[in-house]
């Protein structure tokens, strides 16, 4: 994976079991959280940056970021006014935060139950790609999270002056609106003209959960297809200025009724015609004429043939690696380009329900845009009121058909998943319908997602607040449930080494079997940690029944609590040395800077492990002081897709792979790379070089088997669904998903070990580098 898009994942990671909003890069939320209702200011203030002192923060907002980013008030070049805001690096930015903050809070009160506009000027001045978000979030009772945006799909490069907004709802229960901008890297961002707007009273989308039937089940199906070939595939104006999610909702209201075969497709067709009027939908057997629109002009020199062309799962962000474009070519003297789909024979495919469609991959273009030319109509505007919620029942079916489609169609794992990708699709219509709330909903959309097999694999709802840890970390070991660490207070007794027999009175098993059924994942050993991960998070109070070191029983009651928050795996210093000669480092915790400083040294050891069970947060600079020579990366690879249902997928993008030079001094001392199953994505990509160069031994178990930028996107009552893009395999060609990389000295932790605090795979490194 890219070193550039490697962020984002490290904090969907550190947030895969709390549930937190994670669309972007930084995730603004811990920045306010001290702000509450009582502490807040009553309204927004200062928005146009004219009141308070040059050279200090501007009045009325503030700055939580520390020194390494400084936020001030400045006369320089403001959009309006005399003034405006300025948020930089300094010049020790490296040593701290690697973003600023300049917000503010304020009551949400009178906001309630209403849309909002967030709406800023910003420019930008960048030292080394530094970029600029907004951000807004609202807060509601009870610390669950609302509303959340921070840019993260659209970040402003700009060097000169354009206006940014962030659009959302306010709950009925806010308590604190968030807004504000944040600087992510070195560089400088200016905001002004700061204008937040009541946009009207929300309307909630609320039908009630009821079965979905044996026939709406059919042609709920059959329209999921056709809405994944019309809206990925089908190049018409029309398709690609909808709006498919107020579509989409709207649609399966209409749908799910036809009584047959007959009126589904007189319905599917009726519903489709402004957005795709030459995509025909019949009863299977008996296909249509096909429009005339679909043959070339008659002596047209100037006619023109567009389709789409998909670098994987295209959407806003232009910096993405991910790119969707309709690509138009020249068809001269009455020939369809030979690089190009034939409008005149569309894609034919059976939906299911009794009824199957023709629609054309590639239309006609004049000067007016797509043949035929038709009025753009849409059934529902962007610009409503209306609040998409998963407390709705066509907003949850509405998701299922989303989401499946991105999948079908843009997953690149299928080969190796052996998901019955079908059966999904009904089982999770099935449940969205009956689903009670937005809550049993997120189970449903998990369910889903962990068919994929898919480490990167994830789904968000603001719905869950996990604020608090339970003070204890739980660990899988030798087929048990077992305690490894415990908080200084709060654990009521609890060892490491103590084996958990029952949480809640089921077995310790079965309560981790529970949850890993709606966790996806590519190999047992990610999807055991991240399940142990939300065992310490479910629930206010967990009752347990352990056995310890002397095989006594007892049941212990624990409670979540704010001090269990910064409870981790004891682990010796960041930097250290162990013994004489023999080094540590570990790369979860060390950056650049550290690496650099203790170089001298390692250089003259004879020894020195690296720890990567987790994910690192150093460059790859380390691997070129192993190297005589270059070397590189696991081979990524984005699909290029032009076809429905992965179809003829001819070439993948390569751009991007890690292409390292040695950098002096070498290091040659003996070098261990410890590692485990929490080890995904960044990290393999490191240990990949590792394992195909042979550079060093890899102590413990394996690896998580994930690897690729992910591609997140969100959907109708704010679900963010996390997924890899891209397809990564070995050095050699050979698969990576679900393999990981195996250790060259296998080691896994016992119970005895974990009792007595030892690091037994660390233990096993050290006797490997000092020999």
């Amino acid at each position: 994976m890219k070193q550039r898009s490697l962020r984002l994942v490290a904090f969907i990671l550190a947030v895969l079991s709390i549930g937190l909003p994670a669309p972007g890069f930084i995730n603004a939320v811990g920045q306010s959280r001290l702000v509450n209702a009582e502490t807040a200011q009553p309204h927004p203030a200062n928005l146009d940056f004219e009141d308070g002192v040059v050279g200090q923060v501007p009045s009325a907002w503030t700055s939580p970021t520390g020194p390494t980013f400084v936020a001030e008030l400045t006369e320089q070049e403001p959009k309006s006014g005399k003034r405006c805001g300025l948020l930089r690096s300094s010049s020790n930015a490296a040593d701290g935060p690697q973003f600023g903050n300049l917000m503010q809070a304020f009551d949400a009160t009178p906001f309630r139950g209403r849309r909002v506009r967030f709406r800023a000027a910003v420019r930008t001045k960048s030292e080394e790609g530094a970029r600029a978000q907004l951000w807004m979030r609202v807060d509601r009772d009870g610390k669950r999270g609302g509303f959340f945006d921070n840019m993260g799909d659209r970040p402003i490069f700009s060097a000169g002056w354009q206006y940014y907004e962030i659009t959302g709802d306010v709950d009925e229960d806010a308590t604190v609106i968030n807004i504000g901008m944040i600087l992510i890297g070195k560089g400088q961002a200016w905001l002004d003209d700061v204008s937040f707007v009541d946009l009207g009273k929300i309307v909630v989308l609320a039908e009630p959960a009821r079965p979905l039937g044996a026939r709406g089940l059919e042609n709920l199906s059959a329209f999921t297809r056709l809405l994944g070939y019309v809206r990925h595939f089908h190049p018409s104006d029309e398709a690609a200025a909808a709006d498919w999610e107020s579509f989409t909702v709207s649609a399966v209201r209409d749908i799910e009724g036809a009584n047959d075969p007959a009126a589904l497709a007189t319905k599917l067709e009726a519903l489709f015609r402004p957005v795709a009027p030459t995509v025909r939908v019949f009863v299977t057997g008996a296909p249509p004429r096909l429009p005339q629109a679909l043959s070339l002009p008659a002596n047209d020199s100037s006619a023109r043939v567009t389709s789409w062309r998909h670098k994987g799962f295209g959407q806003k962000n232009p910096r993405s690696i991910y790119q969707s474009e309709r690509v138009t070519t020249e068809a001269p003297r009455g020939r369809v380009p030979p690089n190009s789909p034939d409008p005149g024979r569309p894609f034919l495919a059976d939906l299911g329900g009794g009824v199957s469609c023709l629609v054309p991959l590639a239309l006609f273009v004049d000067a007016r845009g797509t043949l035929p030319h038709v009025a753009v109509q849409s059934s529902a505007s962007k610009n409503s009121l209306i609040k998409y919620s998963g407390n709705d029942r066509a907003t949850r079916l509405a998701d299922v058909a989303l989401a499946w489609n991105i999948f079908q169609h843009f997953y690149p794992y299928f080969d190796v998943a052996h998901a019955d990708w079908p059966r999904v699709l009904k089982e999770s219509l099935i449940a969205a319908a009956s689903d009670r709330d937005e809550v049993a909903f997120l189970g449903t959309l998990r369910r889903l997602v962990a068919q994929l097999h898919d480490g990167h694999g994830g789904v968000y709802h603001p719905s869950e607040s996990f604020q608090y840890s339970y003070p204890v970390i739980f660990g899988w070991i030798e087929n048990s449930l077992v305690i490894t660490d415990v908080a200084a207070t709060g654990a009521e007794g609890l060892q490491p080494g103590d084996v958990v027999l029952k949480v809640d009175g089921r077995p310790g098993a079965e309560a981790i079997a529970e949850t890993e059924a709606i966790i996806s994942g590519a190999t047992p050993q990610w999807r055991r940690y991240v399940a142990l991960s939300r065992l310490r998070m479910q629930n206010s109070e967990m009752t347990l029944e352990v056995r310890d070191s002397r095989g006594q029983t007892r049941s212990v009651t624990l409670r979540r609590n704010v001090e269990a928050e910064g409870l981790v795996e004891t682990r010796p210093p960041k930097v250290t040395q162990l013994k004489p000669g023999i080094f540590y480092l570990d790369l979860d915790r060390i950056k650049d800077e550290d690496f650099q400083v203790v170089l001298p040294q390692l250089e003259k050891a004879r020894g020195i492990i690296f720890d990567l069970r987790g994910y690192p947060k150093v460059s790859p600079v380390i691997i070129s002081h192993l190297i005589n020579k270059p070397v590189e990366s696991a081979r990524w690879m984005v699909p290029i897709v032009t076809q429905p249902d992965r179809l003829n997928i001819v070439e993948y993008n390569t751009e991007g792979r890690w292409k390292l030079e040695p950098i002096v001094p070498r290091l040659t001392a003996k070098i261990a790379f410890l590692t485990d199953g929490r080890a995904i994505s960044y990290a393999e990509s490191y240990l990949g070089i590792i394992e195909a160069y042979k550079l060093a031994d890899i102590v413990g178990e394996h690896t998580a088997g994930t690897n690729g930028n992910i591609n997140p996107f969100m959907l109708p009552g704010n679900y963010n669904v996390v997924w890899t893009g891209m397809k990564v395999l070995k050095n050699d060609g050979s698969q990576h998903h679900g393999v990981g990389i195996q250790p060259t000295v296998p080691v896994s932790r016992t119970i005895r070990g974990v009792a007595e605090r030892r690091d037994e795979q660390l233990e096993r490194a050290i006797a490997l580098v000092s020999q």
